[in-house]
């Protein structure tokens, strides 16, 4: 199920934009990803979300002098078309779109693209807490455990895009993710959103 409007994760308490896939937790909806780490409740074996952090969450251990890459994806509807950008301090970037495609695609191929690209130890930047909580919680271990099955019995959505992301992080070994808020005022997430949305609007 996608949301329809933007509203608050029950599980990690960070937004969920319109289009992002959702799953209901007990109560309260939450993103796909967040489901598949909430706890079972002993004896009925119904899923809860966890509580509410209050404190941030701690940034992934990153390689000492790693490189930071801002990376981001944007979509016009839910699929429609869409863009995907990357972008260093440097000046380095790249940028792509397709359609049909979603938002969440967009941001999932936007970290793929960053670090097909990029050499060396790299920490990805992005504001999607769906690609940077599957590594920094590990939720990627539980799919593979399951042989690319959510813990609701589901297939990953996107595990296309997903598959080569995660083997290429697991191989290299050097890349870490870490969180920031999308639109609020960080000149890099800024550029490589405005990147992105160029691209979904070359594309339509």
């Amino acid at each position: 199920m996608t949301a329809k409007y933007a509203t608050t994760c029950g599980a990690c308490s960070s937004r969920i934009q319109p289009g992002e896939e959702i799953a209901k937790s007990g109560s309260v909806w939450t993103h796909v990803a967040c489901a598949d780490a909430a706890t079972k409740t002993p004896g009925d074996g119904t899923l809860t979300a966890r509580p509410k952090r209050t404190a941030p969450r701690p940034d992934m251990p990153a390689t000492e002098g790693a490189l930071e890459v801002w990376t981001d994806g944007a979509c016009s509807g839910n699929p429609g078309p869409g863009g995907w950008a990357w972008a260093t301090q440097d000046g380095r970037q790249d940028s792509g779109g397709e359609a049909p495609t979603t938002n969440q695609r967009m941001e999932i191929r936007a970290a793929l693209e960053a670090v097909r690209a990029l050499d060396g130890p790299l920490v990805v930047v992005s504001d999607s807490t769906y690609v940077v909580n599957c590594f920094r919680d590990g939720w990627w271990k539980g799919w593979l455990a399951r042989g690319w099955v959510t813990s609701a019995k589901k297939p990953v959505v996107s595990r296309d895009l997903w598959e080569p992301l995660i083997t290429l992080v697991n191989e290299r070994g050097d890349v870490s993710f870490r969180w920031v808020k999308g639109h609020s005022g960080d000149p890099m997430n800024d550029l490589v959103d405005a990147l992105a949305v160029e691209q979904s609007h070359a594309v339509s």
